[in-house]
C-alpha cells in the first residue's frame, strides 16, 4: 500500500466511523487541499480516487491546471481572491469558489463574469467564530447577505456556505463555530444550500459530527 493508499484509507475509516454514528445518510465530499505539493502527489491521489483537489493562490492554480489538463480533475479555489485575481481566476474555470467573503466581492465576481458571458459556483464564507484574522460575513448577517447575493448577482451560482473552525485549542469554541455554521446552512437550504463546507485535517471529524458535507483536507493526506 502506497504512503497516500495508506493516508486516504485512513481518513476515510475516521469519517465513516463519525458517519455513520451521527448520520448515515450524510454524503461527504473531500477536497484534497493540494496547495503544498507538487502535480507528482496530486497524479497520486488521482490513481487512488480522489478527484476534487482544492488551491489556495490563483496563480498555483493555473501551474497545476495546466500541467494535470489531461486528467478529469474538479478544481476548488479555497484562499482569499485578490481583486486583481478575480479574472484570471474565471478563466480557469474551477468547480467551486469557497471563499466568496462579503457582498462587495460577489458583486465584483458577478460584473466580471458578466463581461465574459460565465457562471461560477460560489460558497458564502461565514466567519462563525467572530474572529479578527478571519474573512467572511458576520452570522447574524449571513442569511441576508446570501439572500442579496442570490437575487443581484445572476452569474453567481451560489450552492452553500463555507467556514473555518474557531481558532482554538478548545473543543467546545471549535464545536460552537461549526454549530454556527450548520444552523445558518440548513436554513438556507431551501434556498438551494448544497455544501456545508467545514472541516480541515485537524478537526475534520469534529465537522462531520456537526453537519458538514464537504471537507477540505490537506496535510491529512500529504504529510
Amino acid at each position: 500500500m502506497s504512503f497516500y493508499e495508506d493516508k486516504f484509507d485512513q481518513v476515510l475509516a475516521n469519517i465513516e466511523k463519525v458517519r455513520l454514528r451521527v448520520n448515515q445518510h450524510q454524503i461527504i465530499k473531500i477536497i484534497a487541499v493540494s496547495k503544498s505539493v507538487d502535480a507528482h502527489a496530486i497524479s497520486s491521489m488521482y490513481d487512488i480516487g480522489q478527484r476534487a483537489f482544492g488551491e489556495n493562490k490563483v496563480q498555483d492554480l493555473k501551474i497545476k491546471v495546466e500541467a494535470l489538463e489531461e486528467l478529469p480533475l474538479e478544481w476548488h479555489f479555497i484562499g482569499r481572491l485578490q481583486s486583481n485575481k478575480i479574472n484570471h481566476l474565471i478563466d480557469l474555470n474551477p468547480s467551486l469558489l469557497h471563499s466568496c467573503s462579503c457582498l462587495e466581492m460577489a458583486k465584483e465576481i458577478d460584473k466580471r463574469l458578466e463581461v465574459k458571458n460565465k457562471k461560477m459556483n460560489v460558497l458564502l464564507q461565514i466567519n462563525s467564530a467572530n474572529e479578527q484574522e478571519k474573512a467572511g460575513v458576520t452570522p447574524e448577517n449571513a442569511q441576508q447577505i446570501y439572500e442579496e447575493i442570490l437575487s443581484t448577482c445572476k452569474h453567481i451560482k451560489l450552492k452553500g456556505v463555507m467556514s473555518i473552525g474557531a481558532h482554538s485549542d478548545d473543543e467546545k469554541l471549535i464545536r460552537k463555530s461549526f454549530e454556527t455554521t450548520y444552523k445558518i446552512f440548513e436554513s438556507l437550504k431551501n434556498k438551494d444550500a448544497k455544501y456545508c463546507s467545514m472541516g480541515m485535517s485537524n478537526d475534520y471529524e469534529l465537522a462531520v459530527e456537526c453537519g458538514a458535507n464537504m471537507l477540505r483536507l490537506g496535510s491529512a493526506f500529504f504529510k
